[in-house]
Parts: structure tokens; C-alpha cells; sequence
């Protein structure tokens, strides 16, 4: 290794780790047989040296930090590094990320991850668009402040950015249309407010797109439909509103669409039925009024339906009984009514995870009743007065657990801030039924 390059990185085990005497124990840390946890190297046949291409900081067996870890700006002299890993180290001592002023301009980096480091904080700085070969960003899990920079979208060799976990202000850039190669963008659990720019149907090659957790307002744009590579999408607990866009069935490889706690206030849209790779559909606690379709019949790869806390009327449709791969369906707190369609076998193979309560106007029938396994799904059996009480109308509020809160609060309530977006766990916040919101009582 050349003398300036072991130099530097010297220096930044010295910022970062106090494992041991890295000068000392790793003389040569780029040497077969001498090499040091969580360093990587490749020999170049042209200067006949071998170069660091990896550094690992963090977890085991790589390298921890000491206490006092501050981030290193001298990682970024490294000629020939392409990954930089931070996992909880900037854990006690607050430190910003900086690059230095003299930085080369043809740095190789592909990949930096700075994930779960609480006394991470500041600004993401602008001139990290100087890392043109940048692919993967993660920033997720810190206490960065400030808008997200423009800057950053015109890396546009980036496949994927996850910025999720901090405290993000501002609106989402519209140059994110820039990007045609990313794959993966996650910007949830932040402060970020305004529109979904309509520049997002840019990013054709998209994959994942996750939003949710942040102040969102406004309407999904219509050019989301041309999102044809789209498999996850979530953008719950947001401040959006109103119709779904026309172009919804251009997302026909979409599989997961997680958008609860949205003060939609509109019908469920019938597109969705279109939409045959559906596995998770979650729709809670954002208003929908009038009836199920009987289009969602058709999404005959659905696992997990989560319509509840709404405002839905009228029957379930008789084709829910189909659905032979949902394990998990919430109807609940709604006003559906007439006889429950499911028979026995599906009573017995949902379980507790069928949950209908809070219809008063529901029931089942007393041969499914008999043959599921004594299963309770939240309603009485029909014509019997005994099980009355299970179908008893709410009142206004019987939740503890919110008595107090406002309107605005019950309809843009969070979920659990340790809820993963890749989990599918219905987190049901009380039991006020989305009926007695007042649409009016919303802002855009």
C-alpha cells in the first residue's frame, strides 16, 4: 500500500475504533494473512499496490467505536475506496457528515451507508453530489435535520436511497425525476410536507417507494401510474386526500400498497380489483364510505386486507369466501351489515386473525357458527338475542386511550414508531370509529 494511503487510514481508525493499536497489530493491513476485520483490499497489476476498496465500522466481527467516535473526513482521500459501512458507532458524541474541501473528483465510491447513528446530526451536505459513482445512500436511523438537497439528484447512477428515520423538513424535491435509474427510495418516518411531485412518474425503474410517516398532502398524482415497475408502495399516515388517480391499474406488478391513516374521505376505488398481484392491502382508518367492491374478489393472491376504522356500508362481498391465500382480513369498526359469508373451514383457518367487530349490523350464520371451532370474530349469530351485545353500536368513543385527542390527531395518528415498513401488522389505535370524522374538520 502506498505511504499516503496507509497514512490515512491510520487516521481513521484512530477517529473511529480504539479495538487496539492498529499501527501496531496491522502494520501491513492490506497484506494475505495480516489483514484486519472489516477492511477490504484489491491489488492493481498497474501500480503493483494493493488498495482498501471496503471499510466496516460498528458490529461484529468488524471493528466498534470507541465512545468519542467523531465521522472522519478524511474516508473520502481513500483512492480507490467503493464502500463505506457505519452501523452504530456516532452513538455518544454529536458529529456531522463532512467532506473535505480538497476531496479527489473522481472518487470511486459506490456505496455509503451511515445507518443507526443516534448522535449522527445536521444537514445532509450538498457536495455529496461530488461522488458521481454513488449507487446506494442510506442514511436511515440518524438525527439529521434540514431539507433533503437538490444536489443529490443529479448522482444519477444512484439505484437507491434510504433517508428514513430522521428528521427531514421541506418538500420532496422535484428533481427526483432526474434519477431513471433508481430502484428503491425510502423517505419515511421524517417531516417532510407538500405534494408527491408529479415528476415521481420520472422514475420509471422504480421498484420500491415508501413515503409514509411524513406530513404529505394533497392528491397521489396521476403520473404514479406510470410506475410500472412498482412492487411496494407505502404512503400511510400522510395528509393526503381525494380521489385515486386514473392510472392506478398501470401498477400491475404492485404487491404491497400500505396507505392507512390518510383523511381520504372518498369510495374505495374499484381499480384496485385490477391489480392481480396484490398480497397486502391496507386501507385503515382514512374515511372510505359506501361498499366493499366486489372487484376485490378477483385479487386472488391476497394475504392481508386491513379496511377497518372506515366508513363502509352494505354487505361483504360473497367472493371474500374465495380468497383462498388471506390469512389475515379487518374488516372491523365499520357499518357492514347482513350475514357473514364465510363458511366453517375459513372461520377455522383465519381464526383470530379474521376480525369483524364494531358492525352492528353483521352476523353468522348459525351452521358456521357451529362448525368454526367456536372461533370469535367480533359478531353474534343471527336471529339470536343472546349475542346482541357484540353488535352493539359505538358510541362517539369508547378508547381510552384517545379520549382527549382531536379529530386532526385520530385521523393522522402514526403507527408505532418501531413498526419495520417491511412488517404487516395491523396497529389498531383505538376504537373511535372513523364515522364520527368530520371531512371539513380536515386542511389540505
Amino acid at each position: 500500500m502506498e505511504p499516503f494511503e496507509l497514512e490515512t487510514l491510520f487516521k481513521i481508525m484512530e477517529a473511529l475504533s480504539s479495538d487496539q493499536d492498529w499501527r501496531i497489530s496491522y502494520p501491513n493491513p492490506c497484506q494475505p494473512g495480516s489483514s484486519w476485520p472489516g477492511i477490504e483490499c484489491k491489488f492493481t497489476p498497474n501500480d503493483n499496490h494493493f488498495h482498501v476498496t471496503r471499510l466496516d465500522f460498528g458490529t461484529p466481527p468488524n471493528p466498534s467505536c470507541h465512545k468519542s467516535a467523531t465521522f472522519p473526513s478524511q474516508i473520502f482521500h481513500l483512492p480507490n475506496l467503493e464502500s463505506i459501512f457505519i452501523f452504530q458507532c456516532f452513538t455518544q458524541n454529536p458529529t456531522t457528515i463532512s467532506l473535505p474541501p480538497n476531496m479527489p473528483l473522481a472518487s470511486p465510491l459506490q456505496q455509503l451507508s451511515l445507518r443507526s447513528n443516534s448522535a449522527l446530526i445536521g444537514t445532509i451536505p450538498p457536495r455529496i453530489s461530488s461522488l458521481k459513482s454513488l449507487q446506494i445512500l442510506t442514511l436511515s436511523q440518524n438525527r439529521l435535520t434540514g431539507q433533503i438537497p437538490v444536489e443529490i439528484f443529479t448522482l444519477t447512477s444512484l439505484v437507491h436511497i434510504d433517508l428514513s428515520y430522521n428528521t427531514l423538513t421541506g418538500a420532496i424535491p422535484t428533481q427526483l425525476g432526474y434519477l431513471e435509474k433508481l430502484v428503491g427510495l425510502d423517505l419515511s418516518y421524517n417531516n417532510l410536507t407538500g405534494p408527491i411531485p408529479s415528476t415521481i412518474g420520472e422514475v420509471k425503474a422504480l421498484q420500491k417507494l415508501d413515503l409514509s410517516s411524513n406530513s404529505l398532502s394533497g392528491k397521489i398524482p396521476d403520473t404514479i401510474g406510470k410506475l410500472h415497475s412498482l412492487v411496494f408502495l407505502a404512503l400511510s399516515n400522510n395528509r393526503l386526500h381525494g380521489n385515486f388517480p386514473g392510472g392506478l391499474t398501470g401498477l400491475q406488478n404492485l404487491q404491497y400498497f400500505l396507505m392507512d391513516d390518510n383523511p381520504m374521505f372518498v369510495p374505495l376505488p374499484l381499480e384496485f380489483g385490477q391489480l392481480k398481484k396484490l398480497q397486502e392491502l391496507r386501507l385503515s382508518n382514512s374515511g372510505y364510505s359506501g361498499t366493499i367492491p366486489s372487484a376485490y374478489s378477483q385479487l386472488t393472491n391476497l394475504s392481508s386486507l386491513s379496511l377497518q376504522n372506515n366508513r363502509l356500508s352494505g354487505q361483504i362481498p360473497t367472493g371474500f369466501a374465495n380468497l383462498s391465500r388471506v390469512y389475515h382480513m379487518n374488516l372491523s369498526w365499520n357499518f357492514l351489515e347482513g350475514v357473514v359469508p364465510f363458511d366453517s373451514s375459513f372461520l377455522k383457518r383465519l381464526g383470530r386473525n379474521l376480525d369483524l367487530s364494531g358492525n352492528p349490523g353483521l352476523c353468522l350464520s348459525p351452521s358456521d357458527v357451529n362448525g368454526g371451532g367456536g372461533v370469535n370474530v367480533g359478531v353474534g349469530v343471527c336471529g339470536n338475542s343472546k349475542t346482541s351485545s357484540l353488535m352493539k353500536p359505538l358510541k362517539k368513543c369508547e378508547a381510552p386511550l384517545l379520549q382527549g385527542f382531536n379529530l386532526l390527531y385520530l385521523v393522522n395518528v402514526a403507527l408505532d414508531k418501531n413498526t419495520l415498513d417491511s412488517g404487516v401488522h395491523d396497529m389498531i389505535l383505538g376504537h373511535c370509529t372513523v364515522g364520527h370524522l368530520d371531512p371539513t374538520a380536515m386542511n389540505d
